[in-house]
């Protein structure tokens, strides 16, 4: 259906979005009820909902998808650059897992993700955690809240932090915003939540105790922590400090500090980090196809969000956060980010 002189959002008919949910449903769900096919097929598969999208805004609104490759392009480089380089940085030692220590770890990673990103502070973290906490029975819950504390909550404050605020930023959030006016929040969130981990890890830990007498001995030894590839700081500031730089200098500074951080680290840390290059591979198809379906929906609501009824923070917070509870929270958060910007979005400036 050519545009011509008419605006993409009008022309367009709400079934247009139906890959971008399609996708994001098939996301959610394969995983769970066909696991093997998933594994081996999700590139496949995410090509099929792609690329007839991209097709038709090749032909149909290629400013619109030139626009949002620039997009992919940085989002995708941001991410690859800061799990690449904290790849490269390797904690060696460990220290007694106990729930005061957890707690620590927690609370440093929350803050840490700001700075280096919650998949750079996870990737050097999660693997010192799990050995000062080796010696324990009971870990699920370690690993389950180090991952709603460092991966995903501790983000919050800055762009750098998680992906999608990054996204908001490149389409004029300023950097500061979410610092600002979410800090406490923040606080509140991590702070609540190691406090719920404490209380979980203190009974586990005194059970395991009481279970095993012998256990409290061997918890106690530790070894002193030490860190290898610490030039890869020095990279993560590069990466980092990209985020100012207008395009394309910004993509080049992020992707010239991941090839620096690859070629001057020695491969021996990157083994004894377990690192590989599968999970970013994984994220770069998965996000090609989100960032290309959902390039119907984005224009759609920028034309007609008032139409959707969501006006008052309420509607925002419980709409965008339903939504993100089992989709993706890049693409919820475009969407009422876009859909906010529809309704008056200087009030992102205050």
């Amino acid at each position: 259906m050519p545009i011509g002189s008419v605006s993409p959002g009008l022309s367009l008919p709400f079934w247009a979005i139906l890959p971008f949910a399609g996708l994001l449903l098939t996301i959610a769900i394969a995983p769970l009820i066909a696991p093997k096919i998933w594994s081996d097929h999700f590139g496949k598969i995410s090509f099929l909902f792609g690329a007839p999208v991209v097709l038709w805004f090749l032909f149909g609104a290629p400013v619109e998808l030139y626009y949002t490759i620039l997009d992919y392009i940085s989002f995708l480089l941001l991410l690859g650059s800061l799990f690449t380089i904290s790849g490269g940085i390797f904690l060696q030692g460990s220290l007694r897992g106990t729930p005061s220590m957890n707690c620590a770890f927690l609370s440093i990673g929350a803050i840490a993700a700001n700075v280096f990103g919650t998949t750079g502070a996870s990737m050097v973290l999660i693997r010192p955690m799990l050995r000062a906490n080796a010696h324990r029975k009971k870990v699920a819950h370690v690993v389950v809240f180090f991952i709603f504390i460092v991966s995903n909550v501790g983000g919050l404050l800055t762009p750098v932090g998680d992906p999608p605020l990054f996204l908001g930023f490149l389409r004029g959030v300023p950097f500061l915003w979410t610092f600002r006016n979410l800090w406490h929040i923040w606080l509140f969130a991590t702070g609540s939540t190691i406090g719920i981990f404490y209380v979980l890890d203190r009974m586990a830990y005194a059970s395991e105790a009481s279970v095993d007498a012998g256990l409290g001995p061997r918890s106690t030894e530790k070894t002193s922590l030490s860190i290898q590839g610490k030039e890869n700081f020095l990279y993560l500031g590069m990466a980092i400090g990209a985020v100012f730089l207008p395009s394309p200098w910004r993509e080049t500074t992020m992707a010239a500090a991941a090839i620096i951080s690859v070629r001057r680290t020695p491969e021996r840390i990157r083994r004894e980090n377990g690192f590989t290059y599968h999970p970013i591979g994984e994220v770069a198809i998965l996000f090609a196809a989100i960032f290309a379906t959902m390039m119907p929906a984005l224009i759609i609501l920028k034309a007609r969000g008032g139409d959707l009824g969501v006006s008052s923070p309420a509607h925002f917070f419980w709409a965008a956060g339903s939504l993100s509870s089992f989709l993706d929270n890049a693409p919820t958060y475009l969407t009422f980010l876009t859909v906010a910007q529809h309704d008056g979005g200087e009030q992102l400036h205050r």
